[in-house]
């Protein structure tokens, strides 16, 4: 059963919105990293939000059927020849290279009227947008934003979440210096953790993603955010073995004292990763158990030995105790490869809405 509280993300929304004077958007890729965007979305637009961020245009398209009157950019940019869907469902691209600039010029031009569009400012993280080569290009050229209206400049911050790295301070002076070239757009660079690094990071909009889902954005204190997934299964069987009796795939476990060993269909193809082996801790009750042997791709098995566990009763593999940060911990990632992770065969129960 996966349980998934969306109070508890419009709560998240809420405190992050609070934190600051401006606008406060929603990062919703990736399924609401893997929450689902269509139970998400519509909570978050009820607690205020008016501003959405999805990955790819596929997923603008889907987040609109549910956000009728909302702002949906998409961060990726535009693909050849994927303008008019933009345009035909209203969402706003996020161009991110001077090809996107020409592409969406021709669409503006083409319809006869003015699209807006959000500008991504490359500043360190090399991945996507307009280097300073290109920017020099449009200050050269300024036909190319004809019928381009420029509402947002925005970039990503690469180390937001340690707040002491040089690189923070380096992108805030680099973006305050490209922004300029766009005096009447707002300004954004501040992810969930960049919210916290204060107000000057903060800008015109932050866009909180993780965060919202209750990943810690400040990993080096508590977690300031309230958790949203709990993750439990049923014990379907359980094996009494004894010392030194092999457990799971090349009996890489053995037991050096009799032992009982809960069986969970939870594995692999449900986004259990198979690092997890011998490494991960589940709960019951308020006692942690650990997984003994591999993890495969349907089962896990866990050492209950000394909790009064039965068939039937549930091990709490996410949770209040046990938060997906403590299990990316354990898997060796990061909490948003967790959540999106989440396979679907997962019951999946909302609650708090």
């Amino acid at each position: 059963m996966l349980e998934i509280d969306l109070g508890a993300v419009a709560a998240n929304w809420r405190l992050l919105d609070a934190m600051h004077q401006g606008e406060t958007a929603a990062v919703l890729k990736a399924d609401a990293y893997g929450l689902g965007a269509a139970q998400v979305a519509p909570v978050l637009a009820g607690a205020g939000c008016r501003l959405f961020f999805a990955a790819h245009l596929a997923e603008a398209v889907s987040l609109r059927a549910v956000l009728p009157e909302a702002r949906i950019a998409v961060l990726n940019g535009l693909v050849p020849h994927a303008a008019a869907d933009f345009v035909a469902h209203d969402i706003i691209p996020v161009l991110g290279s001077l090809q996107d600039v020409v592409l969406w010029h021709a669409e503006a031009r083409g319809l006869g009227r003015v699209l807006a569009a959000f500008l991504h400012l490359e500043t360190g993280m090399n991945r996507l947008g307009l280097t300073a080569a290109e920017l020099t290009a449009l200050r050269e050229d300024t036909s190319l934003l004809e019928g381009v209206a420029v509402e947002l400049v925005m970039t990503h911050l690469l180390a937001a979440d340690v707040p002491e790295d040089a690189a923070n301070t380096r992108q805030l002076a680099l973006f305050d210096e490209v922004a300029r070239q766009f005096p009447g757009a707002r300004r954004s660079l501040a992810n969930s953790s960049g919210i916290f690094l204060g107000a000057e990071f903060q800008a015109d909009i932050v866009r909180p993603g993780a965060a919202l889902y209750g990943i810690n954005p400040t990993p080096a204190r508590k977690n300031p955010m309230h958790g949203v997934v709990r993750l439990s299964a049923p014990i379907l069987q359980i094996h009494e073995i004894p010392a030194g009796e092999s457990v799971g795939y090349s009996g890489i476990w053995r037991p050096k004292r009799p032992s009982r060993i809960a069986t969970l269909g939870v594995g692999y193809a449900d986004g259990y990763h198979r690092i997890l082996t011998n490494r991960a801790t589940a709960y019951f009750d308020d006692t942690p158990v650990p997984l003994v042997g591999r993890v495969s791709m349907d089962l896990t098995t866990f050492d209950v030995t000394d909790v009064p566990a039965n068939p039937g009763d549930m091990l709490e593999l996410l949770g209040p105790r046990h938060g997906p940060d403590a299990l990316a911990a354990e898997a060796q990632t990061n909490g948003y490869e967790i959540l999106t992770s989440l396979g679907r065969r997962y019951q999946r129960r909302y609650i708090g809405a």
